[in-house]
Order: C-alpha cells, then structure tokens, then sequence
C-alpha cells in the first residue's frame, strides 16, 4: 500500500523544466531586441532647423546647457575632459558619430570647443542636434 502512494506522489508532480527553458529564452530575446536610449543627462531647449533631418547610430551624445556646462552620460564634464571621453567612447564604437545638442542660450564659443576636441579625438562625423519647427 505504502508503493502505490509514493507512485501517485511522483505522477501528480509538475516539471518545471520546460517552463523555465521556455522563460529564459524569452528573456534572451527580449535583452537582445530591445533598443537602448542613450541620453546626455539633462533637457536642452534646441534652436529650431527647417533642414533637420533624423541620425541614425549616434553613440556619442554630447549636451552644453544654458550655462555652457558641457553633459556627457549624464554627468556633467569639465571642458578639457571632453577630449579622453570622446576617445573613450569613440574607442568602444569606431563607427559612431558625435552629436552636440547645445541650448539656444548656450554660447558658440562652447559649442565650437566642444566640435573641436571631438575632431581632436579623432571623430570627424559631427551633427549639431536641432529641432523641426
């Protein structure tokens, strides 16, 4: 009597197995499907552009705020670090670009810095980020 117990134990058990394979690829796929945002850290109010057009592959999203504080991956750079951290991320993705989203208010004088330690790092595929009217 004892045997015929343990032997309805054993078929009324349900295997997981399947289940959690089942689970783990779904996790697999959607990690690998998703698209990340890369943000700079802060909101700028970008001047308006009639001739703007939508960039694909922007790696390195550099933000200059209105009070010409320069933005990298959501801290805040000193002028002269822009260069190492654009060699730094240009090092990772060779085949990005460098996009400058710089504030109606911020200064040229920042913006141009900015452009040129990026060339000096050697990334020549520079966009400046505007808006569609």
């Amino acid at each position: 009597m004892r045997k015929q117990t343990h032997a309805e134990e054993e078929e009324s058990s349900i295997d997981l197995t399947p289940m959690l394979d089942v689970t783990f690829i779904m996790l697999i796929f959607f990690i690998v499907t998703a698209s990340f945002v890369k943000e700079t850290g802060i909101d700028v109010n970008r001047p308006d552009a009639q001739t703007a057009v939508v960039k694909e592959k922007a790696n390195i999203l550099i933000a200059i705020d209105p009070n010409n504080q320069v933005w990298m991956e959501r801290r805040k750079v000193d002028l002269r670090a822009v260069r190492p951290n654009i060699e730094r991320l240009h090092a990772e993705n060779p085949q990005g670009s460098v996009v400058i989203q710089a504030d109606k208010e911020s200064k040229t004088e920042t913006l141009i810095a900015v452009m040129d330690a990026s060339r000096q790092a050697g990334v020549f595929n520079v966009a400046i980020a505007a808006q569609e009217p």
